[in-house]
């Protein structure tokens, strides 16, 4: 499983804070948090106003390259700010995001064309809004991987997300995501997928038991990376024990290698 530590991202109060005193101190250590935990890529969203966006996702990018030793998710609503940012990453990493809304992809599919080591999440929305039921979930994601190959961007290279709604809104949201997951997968074998994992529980309580819950469920399905807090026991711990039930992990190694080490299981007291 690949996990996309989703902690640099101004939508959370605590690191919108951190954006805008510019605290550097608060940044590296969701940093260095993220990547002791496990994190293969780090998103940054700045999450601020059009006006302020391009300042600050400026910043972040110098903050988190200083320390960093996993590539960034570089994440923005508006293409051309990451058009603008995208010569300062330093290294190969993850564009978030192509949709089939306005001309993302017009303006980033040139990009990764260009610089063939990236890779791109592409969400599964259109000029109507988010697809709801699996089919248009599918159907989208097929115009987005044809689109991109337009540019010799190959499905191994996509990170397709069907963009899962939340459960308290939309009764069958879980099974129209997992029917989609099977449904890309199915046309496209090579295309990962991916999910924003705290979606489907926005609006209820215990979010952590449906939020885990759903993980399992999705990975069953097909589910190959997540975005998500690396730094959490539980999503840790989930993701161990399903590929271990799934059989992804031989005698169970990796699972009982993460328990020696204290990455799962109970808190091992001082």
């Amino acid at each position: 499983m690949i996990i996309i530590g989703e902690k640099i991202n101004g939508a959370i109060p605590s690191t919108a804070r951190a954006i805008a005193e510019r605290d550097d101190a608060y940044i590296i250590e969701l940093v260095q948090k993220q990547e002791a935990a496990g994190a293969d890529y780090l998103d940054v969203c700045a999450g601020t106003s059009p006006e302020e966006e391009p300042a600050a996702i400026e910043w972040l990018v110098d903050v988190v390259q200083s320390v960093a030793t996993k590539p960034i998710c570089i994440d923005s609503p508006d293409p051309e700010i990451i058009k603008g940012i995208f010569p300062k990453l330093q290294k190969p990493g993850l564009i978030n995001s192509i949709s089939g809304e306005g001309a993302k992809c017009e303006v980033l599919l040139p990009i990764l064309r260009d610089n063939p080591e990236w890779k791109v999440v592409a969400l599964c929305c259109d000029q109507s809004g988010i697809a709801a039921k699996a089919e248009d979930k599918v159907r989208i994601a097929c115009m987005l991987i044809e689109k991109a190959a337009e540019y010799g961007i190959t499905p191994d290279r996509m990170h397709i997300d069907p963009l899962v709604l939340a459960l308290s809104a939309v009764n069958d949201s879980a099974l129209n995501f997992f029917e989609a997951i099977r449904g890309i997968k199915e046309k496209y074998p090579t295309a990962n997928v991916t999910a924003a994992l705290s979606n489907i529980s926005y609006g209820m309580p215990a979010r952590k038991l449906v939020n885990m819950n759903f993980l399992t469920l999705s990975m069953y399905a097909g589910l190959d990376s997540v975005i998500a807090d690396p730094t959490s026991r539980d999503v840790i711990g989930t993701i161990y024990a399903t590929e271990a039930l799934l059989a992804r992990d031989r005698l169970c190694r990796n699972y009982n290698k993460a328990f020696r080490a204290g990455k799962i299981g109970p808190v091992k007291k001082a």
